[in-house]
């Protein structure tokens, strides 16, 4: 194999140019040598940062380019199974972001496709490489905590939503834009399928929706029983306005590990009035940076040392179907049993 391998990232918005990011000087033994947009302005936007070797605006055009060895895409959903599908014909690797896809059958059409094609297919759930995730699973696999019981796992995002999001036909709300991550974390964690899903939710903070929008929700609560026994909880918000929080808590038989902290960085300020101030985490791209570019090295890694990705197509598919099957819940107002 050669010594660099080069990687051409489909679609240059705010997510692609995180994992943009992640390859300028951080990886070694691979490099982004192109990029892919048909929006011009986002392309030019990106060439003006990125200065790379080549530029396109249609990704089939990019797969004829041979010196491409792997494809990040980071496209709108809808066009994932499209685009991977290409990509493995041409062989080249695979990285996708999350959601994988848009149903559990394109999912496993792209699962198939790089499987034929003797291609890597990596998802994109960054917490698995994040330190204190990391950590947490370490403490699990060792028994220290003794039996796992119940898994707790909670996403809230700052940011008021975009007028597209209010739709959860489109969105999903909250349990697929923000608890896709919580979903995975908890089915590695667990070591386990979920058995079944049960779901509710409410809109809190965007009441002036709820007219336009009437099935919307910011705010939910999903309780997951696995096939082996574990108990799960998760808790979902957007718009919540005082920064961005991701935390995990694991329950064993005789201990638990605490993931996470609302904190921007590790200082505290007492004042006078005897109360302790400290920063909130302010976004997601802050908190995991580190974890993208682990992510990033991993991906590379996998494919040179021919080995099985971390986060793999069936992970992606998992997390699709839990989101898919938690919303069916919250709207029909039932439990749901994974397959029924």
């Amino acid at each position: 194999m050669k010594d660099c391998l080069n990687v051409c990232l489909i679609g240059t918005g705010r997510a692609g140019m995180i994992h943009a990011r992640s390859y300028m000087g951080n990886v070694v033994g691979a490099r982004l040598l192109a990029i892919c947009d048909p929006c011009e302005e986002n392309l030019k936007k990106a060439q003006e940062e990125l200065h790379v070797a080549y530029t396109y605006a249609d990704y089939q055009v990019a797969l004829q380019n041979k010196e491409i060895d792997a494809v990040i895409v980071v496209t709108p959903t809808g066009t994932h199974k499209e685009i991977v599908l290409a990509a493995a014909s041409a062989g080249k690797h695979v990285f996708c972001e999350k959601p994988m896809a848009i149903s559990a059958e394109e999912c496993d059409e792209m699962i198939a496709a790089c499987k034929q094609h003797h291609v890597k297919l990596q998802v994109g759930f960054m917490r698995r490489y994040d330190e204190s995730f990391q950590k947490a699973k370490e403490v699990i696999t060792s028994g220290r905590i003794g039996e796992v019981t119940m898994i707790k796992s909670l996403t809230h995002g700052p940011s008021e939503p975009k007028e597209w999001m209010y739709d959860i036909a489109k969105s999903s709300g909250p349990i697929g834009e923000v608890n896709s991550h919580d979903f995975d974390t908890l089915r590695w964690y667990a070591d386990s399928e979920v058995k079944s899903i049960h779901a509710i939710g409410r809109n809190f903070r965007s009441c002036e929706k709820k007219a336009e929008y009437p099935d919307y929700y910011d705010t939910v609560a999903v309780l997951l029983e696995f096939e082996n026994g574990i108990i799960g909880m998760i808790d979902g918000a957007q718009y919540v306005q005082y920064g961005y929080d991701a935390r995990a808590e694991i329950l064993g038989t005789c201990g638990n590990v605490l993931v996470g902290s609302q904190k921007n960085n590790n200082v505290s300020i007492a004042t006078h009035d005897k109360c302790m101030h400290a920063e909130v985490m302010p976004s997601w791209t802050k908190l995991f940076k580190d974890a993208y570019i682990n992510e990033a090295r991993d991906f590379i890694r996998c494919i040179r040392e021919d080995d099985t990705p971390r986060v793999s197509g069936h992970d992606g598919k998992m997390a699709l179907i839990l989101v898919r099957e938690g919303l069916r819940s919250l709207l029909e107002k039932r439990p749901i049993r994974i397959g029924e």
